[in-house]
């Protein structure tokens, strides 16, 4: 039997990996929408249909590993609520300023999911003792992401801006994946 830290890691592993294939077969998907002309109610079933699908192919797996998921969550009720604001604003932020900015959201969400994992690796490090560096490398991984998708959206595609913004997806795609296949390889 697994012992319970491994477990989780590779349950949040999972999780991870189901989220990455969402965001990259939405990607493409939406953008192929874009391509077609399809009617904007076209993007909330490709998001919807590629989240439910990639969560029903991890589906024994992923039921398995909620209550995992569920218990490293509950770790953050013992955090100082200095430590919690902070952990929110980290994650809130940059989402909740989509809504003043939204012609600078594909790098929002970035900094968004960088920034959030990257607190609550610390949070949890600090304050659990608990070492999740799949969370670490998705954080570090979608800032790093940040200048290349400036460079991307600024340069290579700046009259094909959905192609930017596709692209920004399947970076963070790709910090998910990155992230997730740690945690499903680590041996601890």
């Amino acid at each position: 039997m697994e012992n319970s830290a491994l477990y989780t890691r590779r349950a949040f592993g999972v999780l991870f990996v189901a989220v990455s294939i969402a965001v990259g077969a939405g990607s493409v998907l939406s953008e192929i929408a874009y391509l077609n002309n399809l009617p904007v109610y076209y993007y909330a079933v490709i998001w919807i249909g590629s989240f439910g699908a990639a969560f029903a192919a991890a589906g024994p797996r992923f039921r398995k590993a909620v209550p995992a998921i569920r218990g490293r969550m509950k770790n953050s009720i013992k955090w100082s609520p200095a430590a919690k604001a902070l952990n929110g604003i980290s994650w809130a932020g940059p989402f909740a300023s989509i809504a003043a900015f939204p012609f600078l959201y594909q790098y929002l969400i970035l900094l968004g999911i960088g920034l959030g994992n990257l607190s609550t690796y610390a949070m949890m490090k600090k304050y659990s003792g608990l070492d999740n560096r799949e969370q670490l490398i998705v954080g570090a991984i979608s800032l790093a992401a940040l200048p290349v998708a400036v460079v991307i959206d600024s340069s290579l595609f700046v009259t094909h801006q959905d192609i930017a913004v596709m692209l920004s997806r399947i970076l963070i795609a790709i910090s998910y994946a990155a992230g997730g296949a740690f945690a499903l390889v680590a041996r601890k």
